[in-house]
């Protein structure tokens, strides 16, 4: 039984294969995946919203409509990964986004990019809750936080990449095929995920005991961990699909997960807008190259902490602190950020409200999992993924419509930061409150 230790010499050889193997190729996978949802971002004050006369009302409405059909598909998506295996399944969702991706480049106006941004949101539907649920067959919960922390490194990364990346397509690729440069920028990022549809199909394995490149001994260790974990997690408890979507426990969690990324999408789609207007508020003039420099910086300072924070939740085994703490920094550092006399200030508290929300969601992720296994795992991470990212069309959407009825962005950065506040009262409530194995299975 030594052998099935998580620090034994076996596990350790097999968690480092694992990780090796499958995390660099989801890092960029949701890289692009990433870019490809939020770089509408880069475009709308790059000449996007002048050329489809787009108010800021507007653009926060096409910015937020994707995650509409995002909300609509992502349990139904989720049940069918689990159904089907995630090569088969997460191929198919990378190939659809593509398509739809690279067709926002040639919109002819506001609507069309509005029905295409909510159609790209149907067309993702599953990807990000099928990774969540994807990593739970192969770490064990120990190691999970860690390994969802080293995934979602392909969020700050891709904005930090990607903000540089899609500035200088904007700026060099303007009138490139005759398409103006934000046009570009849609047509060359969305083409990637085409591509990388048909390398998941080959690349990725569905499970443990089907992993070629595991030996039999690692097999063994793998599924043995696994299986225990599981069993434990259903010893005591009946958690079917069902009450995995209705359970106030998963509703909770739902409501802390849109706390902390309605920050993480108001801010993100409108950061380079906010920076854009440094120039107006500060007097500080940039290139278009040089914002999206700017707009890199918070992202890879996050990109740098996340990693550790979350290892350390690991290593201790603490789960709600290392949730809450980052949630209450991002809450009080966000809305000042504006206050700040000198462009340097506010871009500080932009970056330690970004770090801060980068550094709660991985180890956030580890809590679903905890209780929930099988197809209540996928049902209940989906709605949990489905019911939060609802911000990611709330959260531009009244940050917009704030913006655009007060004239600048102060008070839409309040409610940023009020919600931020309740997602981590919610979470140290639930910390206090008895675990599911005490409560009633009814």
């Amino acid at each position: 039984m030594t052998t099935h230790l998580p620090d034994s010499p076996v596990g350790q050889q097999t968690m480092t294969k694992v990780t090796r193997r499958l995390i660099p190729f989801l890092v960029l996978l949701y890289f692009v995946n990433y870019l490809d949802r939020v770089n509408i971002s880069f475009a709308g004050p790059n000449g996007m919203n002048e050329d489809l006369a787009m108010s800021a009302k507007m653009f926060g409405f096409a910015s937020g409509i994707f995650f509409i059909g995002y909300f609509l598909l992502e349990v139904p998506s989720n049940i069918a990964l689990h159904k089907f295996g995630g090569r088969r399944w997460l191929a198919r969702i990378m190939l659809t986004w593509g398509i739809i991706s690279t067709a926002i480049a040639f919109v002819p106006n506001a609507e069309t990019l509005i029905v295409l941004r909510f159609l790209l949101g149907v067309a993702e539907a599953g990807f990000f809750p099928g990774v969540i649920l994807y990593l739970t067959f192969w770490f064990p919960e120990k190691q999970r936080s860690r390994a969802i922390s080293l995934f979602m490194v392909a969020v700050p990364v891709s904005t930090a990449i990607g903000s540089t990346l899609s500035s200088l397509i904007i700026d060099w690729g303007h009138g490139l095929f005759g398409l103006d440069g934000w046009r570009v920028m849609f047509l060359i990022e969305g083409l990637p995920a085409v591509v990388l549809a048909f390398f998941c199909w080959f690349y990725l394995t569905d499970r443990p005991t089907d992993a070629a490149w595991l030996d039999d001994d690692e097999k063994n260790w793998l599924k043995t961990v696994l299986d225990y974990e599981r069993s434990m997690a259903e010893t005591g408890q009946s958690w079917p699909l069902k009450k995995a979507l209705s359970h106030p426990r998963i509703l909770l969690l739902a409501f802390i997960y849109f706390g902390i990324t309605y920050g993480l999408y108001a801010v993100g789609f409108f950061l380079p807008t906010i920076i854009a207007g440094f120039q107006e508020q500060y007097g500080t003039h940039l290139s278009v190259i040089e914002r999206g420099l700017v707009t890199s910086v918070p992202y890879v300072i996050a990109a740098i902490v996340m990693v550790p924070w979350a290892r350390h939740s690991d290593r201790t085994g603490e789960r709600v602190w290392h949730v809450a703490i980052p949630a209450i920094v991002g809450g009080v550092s966000i809305p000042v950020a504006l206050y700040m006399t000198d462009p340097y200030l506010a871009m500080v508290a932009v970056t330690l409200s970004t770090c801060s929300v980068m550094c709660a969601l991985p180890v956030f992720w580890s809590l679903p999992s905890t209780f929930l296994t099988g197809v209540a795992a996928a049902g209940g991470i989906a709605l949990i993924n489905s019911i939060g990212n609802l911000s990611g069309f709330s959260g531009p959407y009244i940050t917009g419509w704030l913006t655009g009825m007060t004239g600048n962005a102060r008070l839409a950065l309040w409610v940023v930061g009020a919600l931020s506040l309740a997602a981590a009262a919610v979470v140290v409530y639930l910390g206090v409150k008895p675990r599911p194995e005490t409560e009633a299975t009814a």
